[in-house]
């Protein structure tokens, strides 16, 4: 028995590209996606643990394709998505979730680390979306994995990741005004605030939970599942009328 609401949730027959596939959020996206319906490109770096991504999709019984990839590469881009469309012939969903975390003060940060994050966190997802954007078709999403510190202040100096958060909300508003019309790809960003990954690791518990609690209406971190409603939700059918916006899953934090 089909339900017309849930059902605009699903992504079966629909292939997803996740970046930043290897670990932590990313790896949840993954599995997300798959769970529902999707077929998964994974790419990161690192393949050792790509493989192991790609066994938790497996074991939710939709096809994979690992794929280890240099997001701050255009090249590598355009061959994670000749790969993707020679294995499954289509791509409807670029997750542009890779990313890289420093916490340096502005006046100790060198040209090599600022120039690292800005490589990796927002050129890297504008090669990506441009190389799928070739190949996707109408009805397809991108989803822009931006951050809170790109609305808010952060806990620690972080400029470079920063800045390149904000810049992926604004990509997010450019792109979906160019590719709306005729290409028919919806371009989302999500905004999220504090969630146990690896980045947040670097931060001691108790301070993070004491900063999370004085910031947020709801007071404590996020767990991944309340990301991963986020991305389903703009990945999929359900969130059709919805494009150039920036969804922030913060507890507050940014409206506080």
């Amino acid at each position: 028995m089909t339900n017309p609401v849930l059902d605009r949730f699903r992504l079966d027959g629909r292939v997803a590209v996740v970046t930043g596939a290897s670990s932590g959020l990313g790896a949840g996206f993954a599995v997300a996606l798959a769970h529902a319906g999707a077929d998964l490109v994974l790419a990161a770096r690192r393949a050792d643990q790509l493989a192991a991504t790609a066994a938790a999709v497996e074991a939710v019984g939709r096809r994979v394709l690992a794929v280890p990839t240099d997001v701050t590469d255009p090249d590598a881009c355009t061959a994670l998505v000749d790969a993707a469309v020679a294995e499954f012939g289509r791509i409807d969903v670029l997750i542009n979730n890779a990313g890289l975390g420093t916490a340096v003060p502005a006046l100790k940060e060198s040209p090599e680390q600022f120039r690292r994050v800005v490589a990796v966190n927002l050129e890297g997802a504008y090669w990506m979306a441009q190389s799928c954007a070739r190949v996707m078709g109408r009805g397809s999403s991108i989803v822009n994995i931006s951050s809170a510190l790109g609305l808010i202040a952060s806990y620690a100096p972080q400029a470079a990741y920063a800045a390149t958060k904000a810049g992926l909300i604004g990509l997010t508003r450019d792109l979906s005004q160019q590719w709306a019309g005729r290409r028919g790809i919806r371009v989302n960003a999500i905004a999220p605030g504090y969630f146990a990954s690896e980045m947040t690791a670097e931060i001691p518990a108790e301070q993070l939970s004491a900063f999370v609690a004085s910031r947020s209406p709801l007071g404590r971190l996020g767990e991944q599942q309340e990301l991963d409603s986020a991305v389903v939700f703009l990945a999929s059918p359900a969130s059709s009328y919805i494009t150039g916006s920036t969804l922030a899953v913060d507890a507050g934090m940014s409206g506080h």
